[in-house]
């Protein structure tokens, strides 16, 4: 029987056919859809720290035509997030826009790096305006990341230009909408959230979401509406259903392609009752 040098195997060799298996296999990885997305954790998925209020809004619920207007009087806002980077807030006071949202906050481990000059600068045009916290279930607790966010821009103070800090709750845009928690796990770490945020600023916090992703993440538990205002994320002419427990929203937000910004939103009352929602 001939022997074979290490090295030196051809084709019909037992080590050749191993080799040509491996290789082929290697090639049809390669080459199959999202294998490379795959390989690299996901070159769809947006880098840690990018999420920004209503990113899945579009997708999941669609988007219809804007507001009709209406006989009752609302108040326009905007939300802005790292992704504006610095805001012409003039010429959106100019154009009647009187409050703002300002991300602050991503997870514990995200501060928004234009934060000072948003949220600064749309209180110094005139603007009531408050912070908000993206939240990320599946990284902290809930009382680890309000901490964070009250500790990090997402305070409340008494001088009557200040709203209270937002809670942003909606689909993952990193990985599983619900973040793999369960319905009821998903309710038990927004209360963790809410009641750390309490104790630490006296300010029960804005709650942003939309009906679809409430029913679907938290079984639409209605406990939260008591106490909780409402911050409904929905595209179209009308807020239509609101979560259990609301019967009533106090922002909308209805559009992502809006003048200047394109977060644009309704407060559900005229200016003295901002106000009165920044007095606590």
């Amino acid at each position: 029987m001939p022997v074979h040098r290490p090295g030196t195997a051809r084709r019909g060799h037992p080590a050749a056919g191993i080799l040509l298996a491996v290789l082929a296999v290697l090639s049809l990885l390669i080459t199959l859809p999202g294998a490379a997305q795959a390989a690299d954790g996901g070159s769809d998925v947006p880098p840690r720290g990018s999420a920004r209020m209503g990113m899945g809004v579009v997708e999941h619920d669609g988007e219809g035509g804007l507001p009709s207007g209406g006989s009752a009087v609302q108040t326009e806002g905007v939300d802005v997030s790292s992704h504006q980077g610095n805001v012409n807030w003039s010429a959106l006071w100019s154009s009647g826009v009187k409050w703002s949202y300002v991300k602050a906050t991503e997870s514990t481990s995200y501060k928004n790096p234009y934060f000072a000059q948003q949220y600064n600068g749309s209180y110094n045009i005139g603007m009531i305006r408050g912070a908000y916290h993206f939240a990320t279930p599946d990284t902290s607790s809930g009382a680890a990341q309000a901490t964070y966010f009250a500790s990090n821009g997402g305070g409340w103070s008494r001088d009557g230009k200040t709203l209270p800090g937002a809670l942003d709750i909606e689909w993952n845009p990193y990985g599983a909408a619900c973040y793999g928690k369960s319905q009821s796990a998903m309710v038990t770490w927004i209360r963790d959230f809410l009641n750390t945020y309490k104790a630490r600023t006296g300010r029960d916090a804005v709650i942003y979401t939309a009906t679809s992703w409430w029913k679907q993440c938290t079984g639409n538990y209605g406990g939260f509406g008591a106490t909780n205002p409402l911050w409904i994320a929905r595209y179209n002419t009308s807020p239509g259903e609101l979560p259990a427990g609301w019967g009533f929203y106090t922002m909308w937000q209805y559009t992502s392609s809006g003048p200047i910004v394109g977060d644009h939103n309704k407060f559900n009352g005229a200016y003295d009752r901002l106000q009165a929602l920044a007095n606590g």
